[in-house]
């Protein structure tokens, strides 16, 4: 026996009742019922309820202490009254009738209270992110990302990966988010960089004749926080694949997310099968290249209606002509929602950027009509045609946006989600995964003009290699993939590119010639030189798998020690500054801007 303990605090039970025992833990809760005093104490596994009634010499000193102290408690089990028992602990049938204590650890006056379900500023729990931690719910999701990654881990083995490690200093690369960089003492003027993830690496473990790698792989970008995304570091869990075409890769995600998601949650899956969805039918159709599934809201193009000379809305007529597409969304079932139902929609619309949202509702008497504030701007014969192509029927209400295609996307993709929420559509209940496919090769820089990768430069374009024209580079498709949850992004994967000749000639497309090529990639385009098998992989995201799996909104729930919004961290004082002698072991000197 230890000790400090001859049990934990979720541990003892009835058959335990007369034993004699030594817990140690937290003091979480006391309650003070004049004669006798509840002490709820708590460790990393549950709560024990601990009495000690007046008599005892130490009952003052218990009474006045903070919570938080850690104390080892020596006492008897003793049988909880039947109406005192609590069925929402593990140990509720039974108490400790405390002998005698230690204090293990003093407890200041706590900036936050540990029991509390409240709220506190982003500030006041990072800076004290230790206690935190020991908040039940935050504590719970620790736990639980400990056992997602074994579990995930045991998994990756079964299915016949085994696992390596990559380095964490490596070389700058001009793709993807700003890199981190490490300056280096041994030789002056240059610099490391942490991993943004280990793409170079798993494609030379792959030419290096082993078959399936994978690991938990910290990454790291200088990028700007957000809900589902940390500032500086996440993990991922990377895999590379020989001999492999797209599918092979899905037939493991699949496998692994399914087994995954099921062990850890509840929730249905909505496809164990999961949908694949081209890239250019996600943003038509959701607006999105992250659709939400368990939405059952379509968008569609209905901007050939606004070319016809039975339409007569102006505004968006004369959009049309001058390149803006009209895209809309089609609800069930809707006419008889008040006013009040559409007009929130149009105002919410309003305070995203947007110009609103026009809507009618279709009616019918003798024919079709449309009722609404741009009802009267369509013919019978018009309203019939949108019926059409957006599978409309009687009683159904229309959305409408109209802007540049990028900007119409964006509105659609936002308005999709909310009518949905507020229509009740959406079940929260549900896992629902799809493949997003058929990303383009390169897309067009909308400041410079210029082609570049829209996607990983390191992907393998699509089709028959000799029957490519790469005279028209936007028309390329490759072999990238997206995995998507419930319009979470989980990941970004490829099947590579693993012919020197052709990685150059993509290059060149993105404007960079091969002495760059060679410059920034030239371990990798070497080995690719040296016989190559196809390979592919993917990387999904250990934080978002965990966040769903917890129920979280925001990543910072689900990780230990996150930094804030301005990439801080407040209870380490980091980034913080150097003096001036490791400048000079670093041969650098500062300047900073004013």
């Amino acid at each position: 026996m230890s000790k400090y303990r001859s049990h934990n605090c979720n541990e003892l039970r009835k058959k335990d009742i007369g034993f004699d025992v030594l817990l140690s833990g937290w003091i979480n809760k006391k309650r003070d019922h004049g004669n006798i005093l509840f002490i709820d104490l708590r460790d990393n596994y549950g709560i024990t309820q601990c009495i000690i009634d007046k008599e005892n010499n130490k009952f003052q000193e218990l009474e006045k202490m903070q919570l938080e102290t850690v104390i080892k408690i020596n006492g008897t089990v003793v049988e909880r009254s039947s109406d005192t028992q609590n069925d929402d602990i593990d140990t509720g049938e039974i108490e400790v009738s405390i002998k005698s204590y230690e204090i293990l650890g003093k407890c200041k006056e706590l900036p936050m209270p540990i029991f509390s379900d409240q709220e506190y500023s982003e500030e006041i729990r990072l800076k004290y992110r230790y206690l935190d931690l020991r908040r039940k719910k935050i504590h719970e999701n620790i736990i639980l990302r400990s056992k997602v990654i074994s579990y995930i881990r045991n998994e990756m083995k079964n299915l016949g990966f085994l696992e390596f490690q990559t380095p964490i200093l490596t070389s700058s690369s001009p793709e993807g988010a700003r890199d981190f960089l490490v300056p280096s003492r041994l030789n002056p003027g240059k610099f490391y960089a942490l991993p943004q993830a280990p793409q170079q690496f798993k494609q030379l473990i792959m030419v290096s004749g082993f078959d399936k790698y994978f690991q938990i792989a910290p990454c790291f970008r200088d990028e700007d926080a957000r809900a589902d995304r940390s500032p500086g570091e996440f993990y991922q869990l990377d895999l590379e694949m020989s001999f492999v075409e797209q599918q092979d890769v899905f037939d493991v995600i699949e496998k692994l997310m399914v087994n995954t998601f099921k062990e850890f949650s509840n929730k249905k899956l909505m496809f164990n099968k999961f949908p694949k969805i081209s890239y250019s039918d996600a943003l038509l159709k959701y607006g999105t290249d992250k659709p939400d599934l368990r939405n059952p809201l379509i968008i569609s193009d209905i901007t050939e209606i606004f070319t016809r000379e039975d339409v007569s809305f102006d505004i968006f007529k004369k959009l049309v002509k001058s390149g803006a597409k009209v895209r809309c969304i089609l609800t069930k079932k809707t006419k008889d929602k008040p006013r009040s139902f559409f007009d929130s929609i149009d105002k919410w619309a309003k305070a995203q950027g947007a110009s609103g949202l026009a809507y009618f509702t279709i009616e019918k008497e003798k024919e079709v009509s449309a009722k609404g504030p741009v009802g009267k701007f369509f013919s019978n014969e018009a309203l019939v045609e949108i019926m059409k192509k957006t599978n409309a029927e009687v009683g159904d209400s229309i959305f409408l946006a109209c802007n540049k295609k990028d900007e119409v996307e964006k509105i659609t993709s936002l308005a999709r989600d909310k009518i949905a929420q507020d229509l009740g559509l959406i079940d929260d209940n549900v896992f629902a995964f799809c493949w997003v496919v058929d990303y383009p090769m390169y897309e067009k820089d909308e400041i410079t003009n210029k082609i570049k990768f829209s996607h990983n430069p390191f992907s393998m374009p699509q089709g028959d290699l000799s029957q490519i024209n790469f005279e028209k580079p936007l028309d390329i498709l490759a072999y990238q993939y997206d995995i998507v949850c419930n319009g979470i992004e989980l990941s970004s994967g490829a099947i590579r590119n693993h012919i020197p000749e052709l990685m150059y000639k993509l290059f060149s497309i993105a404007g960079y010639d091969k002495k760059k090529v060679d410059e920034k990639f030239s371990g990798m385009i070497n080995a690719l030189s040296y016989g190559a098998p196809p390979h592919g992989g993917i990387a999904p995201g250990i934080d978002r798998i965990v966040m769903l799996l917890a129920n979280e909104k925001n990543i910072r729930e689900v990780t230990m020690f996150p930094m804030n919004q301005n990439a801080q961290d407040l209870m380490m004082n980091a980034p913080s500054e150097i003096n001036e002698n490791q400048l000079k072991e670093l041969n650098l000197s500062l300047k900073l801007k004013k």
